[in-house]
C-alpha cells in the first residue's frame, strides 16, 4: 500500500493498492481531474481502458479523457468538437484574409511596374500628336 492514496481511491474511500492502475494518472493533489472524468465515463470504464493500454500510454490517455470530459461538461451538445470546429473556422478566415492580402499586394506591385514602364505624360502627348498628325495626312489612303 502506498503512503498516500490516489484521487480515485480517496473518492471511493478505499485503500490504494501498490499496483493501483489509477495512481500514476490521478495524483492525490488533483481530485477534480478524476471527478470530471468519472462524471462522463465512469470509474469502471476508465479502469478497463487503462488496463488495456501499455503503461507508457496511460497518462496520455487520461489527459485526453480529461480534456474531452471537461469540454463535454462545459458544452454538453458539442463538447471538444465545438472547439475544434471553431478553430477550423478561425483558420479558414485567416487563410482567406491572407489570400486577399497577397492578391492585393500582387495587384499593387503590378501597378507600380506598369507605372514605371509607361511613358511620361510629355512622351505620351508627343506620341499622341504624331498619331493624330498621321490621320490628317491626305497622302495616306488607308484612312480614306
Amino acid at each position: 500500500m502506498s503512503s498516500t492514496r490516489c484521487a480515485v481511491c480517496k473518492y471511493f474511500r478505499r485503500r490504494c493498492p501498490s499496483d493501483c492502475v489509477f495512481a500514476p494518472c490521478f495524483p492525490p493533489d488533483n481530485p477534480q481531474r478524476f471527478t470530471c472524468v468519472h462524471r462522463i465515463y465512469g470509474a469502471s470504464n476508465i479502469g478497463k481502458m487503462l488496463e488495456e493500454l501499455p503503461m507508457h500510454l496511460r497518462v496520455d490517455a487520461v489527459d485526453s479523457l480529461y480534456y474531452e470530459a471537461k469540454w463535454r461538461i462545459q458544452e454538453p451538445v458539442y463538447g471538444c468538437v465545438g472547439i475544434i470546429s471553431s478553430l477550423h473556422r478561425q483558420i479558414h478566415i485567416a487563410q482567406t484574409q491572407l489570400a486577399k492580402a497577397r492578391a492585393e499586394t500582387a495587384f499593387l506591385r503590378a501597378n507600380v511596374v506598369a507605372a514605371k514602364t509607361m511613358p511620361s505624360s510629355g512622351e505620351f502627348m508627343a506620341q499622341q500628336n504624331s498619331i493624330d498628325n498621321g490621320l490628317d495626312d491626305q497622302s495616306n489612303p488607308w484612312f480614306y
